[in-house]
This record gives structure tokens, C-alpha cells and sequence, in this order.
């Protein structure tokens, strides 16, 4: 039983590894979130309608629903569920550039 366990770890070991070195090998495939990937126009189309007219109108019909749904259950999770839904999808292109496109300034490396 534990021999399978080991073969299993080891399997999940040696994967990891050959993703990592795939990622170190070709940084090109993992450049998603940058403007000059391969990637660029559906990263682009997908912030413009989360930002858009589309997403504001989505977002405020999940922040509407939220309300009206902790004001009929009497709950603050109804509530809070549609808020966070409504401003967690305008502002996830925002953070997702954020998080991905940080840079190391001068006074960070010491």
C-alpha cells in the first residue's frame, strides 16, 4: 500500500519538475497577461467587456441581486455574495494585471 503512495509522490514529483522546466524553457508560453503574448487579443477582448458596458451593467445586476437577496433570506451572506461577485468582476482585469506584471524596484532588493 505505501509502495503505491511512493510511486504516486513520485509521479506528482517528476510532473512538477517537467512543468517547471518547461516554464524556464520556453517563458513565452506563460506570458497570458502581458500585451505582446500570443494570448494578447483574448486578454484584451475580456478586459474590455469586463470593463465595458457589458461588465458594468453585469456587475451592478450581481450587486442588485445581492441586495434583494439578503434583504428576502434576512441574510448578510446573500448580500455579501452579490457584492463581492459584482466588484470582483469589474476589478479582476485590474488586479490580475497588477499581480502579473509587477516589477522589482531598487529599494525592494536590498
Amino acid at each position: 500500500m505505501k509502495s503505491n503512495n511512493l510511486k504516486q509522490a513520485w509521479l506528482w514529483s517528476l510532473a512538477a519538475l517537467a512543468v517547471t522546466a518547461a516554464i524556464l524553457a520556453f517563458p513565452e508560453w506563460v506570458q497570458a497577461a502581458s500585451t505582446s503574448g500570443p494570448l494578447s487579443d483574448v486578454y484584451t477582448s475580456l478586459t474590455e467587456w469586463a470593463q465595458g458596458n457589458v461588465g458594468k451593467t453585469v456587475s451592478l445586476g450581481m450587486i442588485l441581486v445581492g441586495i434583494v437577496g439578503g434583504i428576502a433570506r434576512q441574510s448578510l451572506m446573500s448580500f455579501a455574495t452579490g457584492i463581492g461577485g459584482g466588484l470582483g468582476l469589474y476589478n479582476a482585469p485590474t488586479i490580475i494585471d497588477t499581480v502579473f506584471n509587477a516589477t522589482l524596484h531598487a529599494g525592494m532588493l536590498n
